[in-house]
């Protein structure tokens, strides 16, 4: 990169050679006298020549006439030529004095004038020259600093440390399974093999699942799950959960103890999560790629009713009550950046779905962290992570609750901290966050993040990091885990303004209508862009249902997929934007038919993901120089995000 911005440099330089060629031009103009004094006495040469073998002709025949004899008459008619043709030539010889200093005068400054061109000419080749060779010497350096390097680190990199991240990174942990006693007498005795039901959450980082019986001879953990007798009080245990769920987004809160959070480490889960099986991170793991909140789709049933041609009956076709009060305060809309450790499932503990851990920053693809030079300005990456809490009740707005949170984290290569501990004092990283007034609670990290409390501006807020501090954070990750391309540093933690539905991304109003027979549901869902900044595709949209009642038939449209282990039914919505089909706007039908009804309406939960957006409209703006920003992500992602009827 430095090699680059010196060749383009060096370029911007050839180009001013193109000056000269226009000052020799205006020279040229302002020398034209110079001509004109060449051509007079080129003339007055010309001339000079010509009177002066005339003044010979005309004395040699004078000569001639004397020798001769010629009369009185014929020699004074000579002698008047003779003198004529002396006065002629001394004219001219006058003339040519006076044009020649004149020529050498001018010539003589018009030489020196060109030769001043010339010479700042050969002056500026010369200085190219001399920089490109300076510019090849030092990528050569660099070349050979990278090349050092890169064999220092294959010295340090053996086989066993190799085998060792490989083992962390797809081990399935370090215990050993109990021993176990098999009592299926009958299974034994006929020599049958027991078959077992593969529970229907899968493993988050699992690339295959198998639903083959050979599966069961590979060795692997239990999970035993004892699920409590399931009492008829179904109505006072829905109401609970519902308040519990209301709490739970209410209380959402920042965490004073940001240094405390391992940046490298793994992301935590929702404690009211309820997964058979999860899988963990390894822990200092130098970077935490995207990860976005999937539900596990439960396997298809071999068979599914389809539905037919007309609507499905028993729900009416109201209008969709989506358009909230206008509010005319001058706040616009918030806007959020993906959620970190805080973030918990969209699920409380009666409907179990995978844990929906926010995603992450992701890698910064600036230059080589190898190949930073001091005198650069460093790459520093920046991204903001918002999480977007909402509960919707029925179709009244004003039941809406919402809270949004978010983060923000700075990436540093790892060459960066050669340069900073090599320096005895580096340059202060300083930045600007805009549009704070959107803001409701900015919580700092102490330990290296500083901001003047007294700043008037309330739509914006500068802060600078605590150099020694952030130099002593990043040696000590670097020593953790020295093999790492970059570093991860939180930075900041806050809490969005909400305007109640106007601040959800995507609107929810939820119909239910349950008989002992059937149950019909309804789930409408509308693009809102007005609570992005700027608006963003909705992406990996996923909907669960909980239905009690002993369902034995559904017909869905869109098609769902009915897991009868957890009586849950589960769609998954293509991207939605204002580019979609009605500008965003969509139903979910279904029809179930019970054995043991009625169905006690239950919560719905959502899920789904966004880039290149925030809900909150925060951005970053370097202040200084030394650095510069070579990536600034944006994300959001649901946390608990449920629906009501």
């Amino acid at each position: 990169e430095a090699y680059s911005r010196s060749m383009t440099k060096l370029a911007k330089t050839c180009v001013c050679v193109c000056v000269c060629e226009n000052k020799l031009f205006y020279t040229k103009e302002e020398v034209a006298s110079t001509l004109e004094a060449v051509q007079t006495i080129q003339s007055v040469s010309q001339a000079l020549q010509k009177s002066k073998e005339n003044y010979i002709s005309k004395t040699l025949e004078q000569e001639r006439m004397r020798k001769e004899g010629a009369t009185q008459r014929d020699l004074d008619k000579a002698g008047l030529k003779v003198k004529k043709a002396t006065e002629t030539y001394k004219s001219y010889v006058e003339k040519y004095a006076t044009a020649k200093t004149e020529f050498e005068q001018r010539m003589t400054e018009t030489a020196q004038k060109f030769q001043g061109i010339e010479e700042e000419h050969v002056l500026r080749i010369q200085e190219i020259i001399h920089s490109y060779c300076q510019s090849v010497e030092e990528t050569h350096i660099q070349i050979g600093e990278v090349q050092e390097e890169f064999v220092k680190n294959m010295e340090n990199t053996s086989v066993e440390s190799l085998i060792q991240k490989l083992a962390e990174s797809k081990g399935t942990g370090k215990e050993r399974p109990g021993n176990t006693i098999c009592n299926n007498h009958c299974c034994v005795c006929l020599g049958v093999k027991p078959r077992k039901r593969k529970t229907f959450a899968i493993p988050e980082n699992s690339f295959y699942s198998s639903s083959d019986s050979e599966d069961e001879d590979e060795p692997r953990k239990f999970h035993v799950q004892i699920k409590p007798v399931q009492t008829n009080n179904g109505t006072h245990q829905h109401k609970a959960t519902i308040d519990e769920l209301k709490a739970s987004i209410g209380n959402i809160t920042l965490s004073n103890d940001l240094l405390s959070l391992d940046p490298f480490g793994p992301t935590s889960t929702g404690s009211s999560s309820s997964l058979p099986h999860s899988s963990v991170p390894p822990p200092n793991r130098p970077t935490t790629p995207l990860g976005t909140a999937t539900i596990v789709p439960p396997p298809r049933p071999l068979s599914r009713p389809k539905l037919p041609a007309g609507k499905l009956t028993g729900i009416n076709e109201a209008g969709r009550p989506f358009s909230p009060p206008k509010i005319s305060n001058s706040s616009p809309p918030p806007a959020a950046p993906l959620a970190h450790a805080e973030s918990s499932s969209s699920l409380s503990s009666n409907t179990s779905l995978s844990t929906s851990n926010t995603p992450t920053v992701g890698t910064s693809r600036g230059p080589s962290p190898v190949t930073l030079a001091s005198q650069d300005a460093l790459p520093i990456a920046v991204a903001f992570t918002e999480s977007v809490n909402a509960y919707f009740k029925g179709a009244d707005p004003s039941k809406c609750i919402v809270k949004i949170t978010g983060d923000m984290t700075l990436s540093f290569p790892s060459g960066i901290i050669k340069i900073f501990t090599s320096s005895p004092s580096p340059a202060v990283l300083s930045f600007k966050l805009s549009n704070t007034s959107r803001l409701e609670q900015i919580m700092p990290n102490q330990q290296l993040l500083h901001s003047d409390s007294s700043q008037s501006d309330t739509n914006t807020k500068d802060f600078w990091l605590n150099m020694p501090a952030l130099t002593a954070y990043l040696r000590k990750s670097s020593e953790q885990n020295p093999t790492a391309s970059y570093y991860n540093v939180d930075i900041l933690k806050y809490q969005v303004c909400s305007n109640g539905i106007q601040s959800t991304p995507l609107n929810l109003v939820v119909y239910w209508k349950c008989t002992p027979s059937t149950t019909d549901l309804r789930v409408d869902y509308r693009y809102n862009p007005e609570a992005m900044q700027p608006p963003a595709a909705l992406t990996n949209v996923q909907v669960l249902v909980p239905v009690n009642g002993d369902v034995t038939n559904m017909q869905s449209l869109p098609n769902a997929i009915w897991n009868a282990e957890q009586s849950k039914s589960f769609w998954k919505v293509s991207d939605i934007s204002d580019k979609s089909e009605n500008e965003g706007s969509g139903s979910l039908r279904a029809k179930f038919e019970l054995s043991d009804g009625p169905s006690i309406p239950a919560t719905l939960a959502v899920q789904f993901f966004s880039e290149g957006s925030t809900l909150s409209g925060v951005d970053v703006e370097l202040v200084g120089s030394g650095y510069r920003l070579s990536l600034n992500k944006k994300r959001f992602a649901t946390g608990r995000y449920m629906a009501d009827c």
